[in-house]
């Protein structure tokens, strides 16, 4: 932010990013803001460098269907002793797997892993180690791993190796065929994964601010991602005429000395242009709702959408009053008539229109921004919904696990699986995410 460049490479570990990863504070952090990952963090518990390698590796359909995340999970905790099984003392030494799996416990999480344990353990040469990891990425579509699985089972048990231990290795690498991720790659991911974590730890606003300009990506719509920053604490302030520019900025808080404000830009607007905020951020000030239309000189699509997202508080013109000007206001006015309004006719009498609803408030803003800052719809339903027995967000997730129970909020993500008959749904409401 402004002259302040971060130098990723140097950033140290601080625990109190990774106290913050380990709530499942993850929401807009690369790699780790899906549910899943979100679920993941409080029971990996990472904190340092390398348990963000394997968080990023771990969620994956290939450990997943391997089952090795759980005993990975309790081997991890101390729940399940970490043991190395061993070949027969003339085929190797019997350390030849912790040295493989030592980092992992045992389990094996990645694609290299699964190719080093065929060449360790069941004297798979380097070729057919990479033939083994090509057709862990295919076999599901043309099948060939019937010869890979006799290859390895009986190298194995040929070197010394319970048969029973073989067939789970087996099962393990036949899981990287439903996606299983490279050490080196998850290695990357994870450095970026703690950058990502450390800037939202440290500088909530500066990493709130961008990833609402970089927005459409990731699982979060902005609704989302200003709760967020709303909820680190960052103050986030409206679209204004005269305040905002295209994209979302920065600028000093007003509640205390040396935070930053987000300010909201002209992009969140549903259907407003680059161009017109670019001819506004040069003629701007703007006095009035006329003085806008005749010196930006933006159409009349342009002025209305200003008034649907509430643009000129700033100018004191409530959304209504200004949706009433708006439309009484002559776009790009010709020079000949900009000086002579006419006045012989008199000031247009104000329609004195009745204040909106704030529920009309909270609608009108997710209909032209898809946020507000005024409010949460389902807020206005509460009373309804708990009459019917219907829990929020923040009940049902104080609910025990295996209890019957009705949600209603607004739907954020769906999910279904490629395998399973389960649907997995992401719901917001104002009192949180479920």
């Amino acid at each position: 932010h402004g002259d302040h460049l971060l130098d990723t490479i140097a950033v140290a570990e601080d625990p109190r990013v990774y106290d913050m990863l380990c709530k499942g504070d993850s929401v807009g952090v690369f790699q780790v803001e899906s549910r899943a990952q979100i679920n993941m963090l409080p029971r990996l518990r990472p904190r340092k460098l390398y348990d963000l390698v394997v968080q990023v590796a771990i969620v994956r359909p290939g450990p997943i269907e391997g089952d090795m995340v759980h005993p990975y999970l309790r081997r991890r905790a101390g729940k399940e002793a970490v043991e190395y099984p061993s070949p027969s003392p003339e085929h190797g030494p019997p350390d030849e797997l912790r040295t493989l799996l030592g980092a992992t416990f045992g389990v094996p999480l990645f694609q290299e892993q699964a190719m080093k344990l065929a060449i360790v353990a069941a004297d798979f040469t380097p070729d057919e180690a990479n033939e083994l990891r090509k057709s862990m990425a295919t076999f599901r579509k043309v099948g060939g791993m019937d010869n890979f699985q006799a290859k390895l089972l009986g190298g194995m048990v040929r070197r010394g190796y319970e048969h029973d231990f073989a067939e789970r290795c087996f099962k393990q690498i036949e899981g990287f065929g439903s996606y299983g991720f490279p050490e080196s790659h998850a290695l990357s991911f994870a450095r970026l994964v703690y950058v990502s974590s450390w800037i939202k730890c440290f500088h909530p606003a500066v990493f709130g601010c961008a990833i609402l300009n970089s927005q459409p990506m990731g699982f979060y719509a902005p609704a989302q991602l200003v709760r967020d920053a709303v909820e680190h604490g960052v103050e986030v302030l409206p679209i204004d005429l005269n305040a905002s520019r295209w994209d979302n900025i920065l600028e000093p808080s007003a509640r205390r000395r040396g935070d930053l404000a987000i300010r909201l830009g002209f992009r969140q607007i549903d259907g407003f242009r680059e161009d017109w905020a670019t001819e506004m951020a040069k003629a701007s000030p703007f006095a009035s709702i006329e003085d806008l239309a005749r010196r930006a000189a933006l159409p009349q699509r342009a002025m209305n959408l200003l008034a649907d997202a509430d643009a000129f508080r700033s100018i004191d013109k409530a959304r209504r009053d200004a949706l009433w000007d708006v439309r009484r206001t002559p776009p790009k006015q010709l020079a000949l008539f900009a000086a002579a309004d006419a006045p012989e006719l008199g000031a247009e009498p104000d329609a004195n229109l009745p204040a909106m609803p704030l529920s009309e408030e909270v609608a009108a803003d997710y209909q032209t921004t898809r946020l507000s800052l005024k409010g949460h719809p389902m807020a206005f339903l509460r009373s309804h919904f708990a009459a019917e027995g219907i829990l929020s967000s923040a009940q049902a997730n104080a609910t025990k696990d295996g209890r019957r129970a009705k949600v209603a909020g607004v739907v954020l993500v769906r999910q279904r699986p490629g395998k399973g008959n389960a649907i997995f749904v992401t719901i917001e409401d104002e009192t949180g995410v479920t």
